[in-house]
């Protein structure tokens, strides 16, 4: 299986080139509970599913906490 090498949060990781929700999934998250910066910039949850991985991308993922 082919990968790629992207950074996580700061970290490399060694990932398989997919579309963002299933990367995701793969990282352990549920994608109706995180936000996601992409390159640099906030990814509006509508264009998750077309926004295939790439090589040498950097995700900032934050998780949302309920609670009050």
């Amino acid at each position: 299986m082919h990968e790629i090498e992207i950074q996580v949060n700061g970290e490399s990781r060694r990932v398989a080139p997919t579309h963002l929700p299933d990367l995701l999934v793969q990282l352990g998250l549920n994608p109706q509970l995180v936000a996601v910066e992409y390159n640099g910039e906030i990814l509006h949850r509508q264009f998750w599913k077309t926004r295939e991985v790439q090589a040498g991308d950097r995700l900032e993922i934050v998780t949302i906490v309920g609670g009050g």
